[in-house]
């Protein structure tokens, strides 16, 4: 009788020590979720600071080290980065030009990714390579052709031009993510659509696109941010009308030949930075879906 009862007391007592792996995993799941949130906020800190140092006063900004918090909160830095240095003309400039580009690289990185995806013909795997190929050049190579180009067309100099001059490079990843998607779509769609009297124009426009939308969301962001912060050609492509300037190039106004307003640059990056924001939070959840697709295929 006595042994049972021992046998029992042992059974009992051993009953936390089988909890113990989830306790040990408990544990580690918090420990990893601590140093993430840790990583996280040394991501996220020149973020905060930027925005901080939007609020502050010139001699402040640097004054209090790393701190995060204004003694006084100077919304003047908007108001004289909006007006006095004209962030409100190159703020609607950079809205039509990024917007125009990116509408011009989906349709026709979307276009060119639903022939390499659904069509055969000789040479598909030459024109695979050369597009990889041209993935790899600097902006800076190609910069004087297109210029060229540009000026030939009478476009330098123009809204038009930048929009030409960014969105029709060759877009490598975006055509190869419309690519990998086209390729994992039934061939009974298309076949449904000629049934019907569809010819090829109808069935990408109404079949094809429509469903693709998980990858033009995903190429509305990278490329909407590409264009967004583009630098060197809208420089060089506005050179004479300062007027035509966009945010990444109106930055230097705040740069003087001796002295630098950080104050307004904070506040003008904050401007710059809020619409990125929206489209990507408005778009992400189709964004990891169709990079996985992608990959996938």
């Amino acid at each position: 009788m006595s042994t049972v009862q021992d046998a029992g007391r042992l059974s009992i007592s051993a009953g936390p020590v089988s909890g113990g792996p989830g306790r040990r995993s408990r544990r580690a799941r918090l420990l990893v979720g601590i140093g993430l949130g840790l990583f996280c906020l040394v991501w996220v800190y020149p973020f905060l600071w930027v925005l901080s140092a939007s609020f502050k006063e010139q001699g402040e900004i640097f004054g209090n080290g790393l701190s995060l918090l204004p003694e006084t909160l100077v919304w003047d830095n908007y108001v004289r980065a909006w007006e006095q240095v004209g962030f409100s003309t190159y703020f609607a400039n950079s809205v039509l030009i990024t917007v125009a580009t990116v509408a011009l690289i989906v349709v026709r990185s979307a276009l060119a990714g639903y022939v390499l995806g659904r069509c055969s013909f000789p040479g598909k795997k030459l024109v695979i390579g050369i597009f990889l190929v041209t993935f790899f050049l600097p902006e800076g190579y190609t910069i004087i052709p297109i210029t060229q180009l540009t000026d030939s067309l009478g476009l330098l100099n123009t809204h038009a031009g930048v929009v030409l001059g960014l969105g029709a490079g060759g877009h490598v990843a975006a055509t190869l993510l419309y690519a990998g998607y086209f390729r994992s779509l039934p061939g009974e769609l298309e076949e449904s659509a000629r049934v019907d009297g569809a010819g090829p124009i109808t069935i990408f426009f109404r079949v094809m696109l429509p469903l693709a939308w998980p990858v033009t969301a995903t190429v509305i962001i990278l490329q909407f941010l590409t264009a967004w912060n583009a630098y060197l050609l809208p420089l060089v492509f506005t050179l004479s009308q300062p007027e035509l300037r966009t945010l990444a190039v109106g930055m230097t106004s705040f740069v003087g030949e001796y002295s630098t307003d950080y104050t307004g640059l904070a506040a003008a990056a904050v401007i710059s930075l809020l619409p990125v924001m929206l489209v990507f939070i408005s778009m992400q959840r189709h964004f990891v879906d169709s990079i996985a697709g992608a990959v996938k295929q």
